[in-house]
């Protein structure tokens, strides 16, 4: 190498060395459901944020069950989940801090339009749900842990039904949300899901909502800081920050802005009731 080169080499070195530190980017993990995924709210709600506080998101969605179980072990910063049992008991653990009511939509009850467990001429969820086990038709459940699938369970129980004492007819998807609505569309069968995903879902293949509008069905999100020493403290720090926003007019503003055909898909607590 010539000393011409050696010179030019110490010299880029030596600038190289001198250059201030790239700023490391911001950006936390955020645990969710599969619903604010499928419905498109996520989409539409984070650019805002992204654009206003320059904080990236990098976004995992699964069920509820397994999204608070990252909050357990530190793989994510914050969470936005919508089982109000697995929340509080998460937060009583010491494993998140400072929930909040961030907004709520209801879940359904779809199943062919034909309607075969005749869903359509009941009066209230338990009825429903024993309907379906009694005519025997189809019905596909999440199987994943998730909020909806909590929910499924728990309604099950309180029309004193057992799905461990259920035939060949409950089937378990162990899926999220879209792509437990697609199997139960291939399958000519019934399924509950939040609205949400069910508006901004395409291929319905004749299905319909054949059962709505019952206050069990009511279906309430919640945001909660994570609080883990495996969690990096300025990841906290910009998860706080996400968590404040989504509270806030801004955030609200953000949420209630999002539809689907015109259909406003979440509402913020504290506003006027679903229905």
């Amino acid at each position: 190498m010539s000393a011409y080169l050696r010179f030019a080499a110490v010299l880029l070195l030596a600038l190289v060395a001198l250059a201030p530190a790239k700023a490391a980017e911001k950006r936390f993990l955020l645990a969710t459901t599969t619903s604010t995924e499928n419905s498109g709210l996520l989409d539409a709600i984070i650019p805002q944020f992204v654009a206003e506080t320059g904080i990236a998101i990098d976004v995992v969605a699964v069920g509820t069950g397994q999204a608070l179980e990252m909050g357990r072990r530190g793989d994510a910063a914050a969470i936005l989940v919508h089982d109000r049992i697995g929340e509080d008991a998460f937060v009583a653990a010491g494993h998140g801090s400072d929930r909040r009511d961030v907004m709520y939509n209801d879940f359904v009850i779809i199943g062919p339009r034909d309607d075969p467990a005749d869903l359509a001429g009941t009066s209230d969820t338990a009825q429903a749900m024993t309907r379906i086990a009694d005519s025997g038709a189809v019905f596909v459940s999440r199987g994943d842990d998730s909020g909806t699938h909590r929910k499924e369970l728990r309604l099950w129980a309180e029309a004193a039904l057992d799905p461990a004492t259920f035939g060949a007819w409950y089937r378990e998807a162990g899926a999220g949300m879209g792509q437990t609505i697609l199997t139960t569309t291939q399958m000519g069968g019934y399924t509950m899901t939040d609205r949400a995903t069910w508006v901004k879902f395409g291929r319905k293949d004749g299905h319909v909502i054949v059962f709505e509008e019952d206050p069990p069905l009511f279906n309430p999100y919640a945001s909660i800081v994570v609080t883990n020493e495996a969690v990096p403290a300025d990841e906290t720090r910009w998860a706080t920050r996400w968590h404040e926003w989504l509270t806030s007019e801004t955030g609200r503003d953000a949420i209630r802005a999002y539809t689907v055909d015109g259909q406003q898909l979440f509402f913020i607590a504290g506003d006027e009731e679903a229905g």
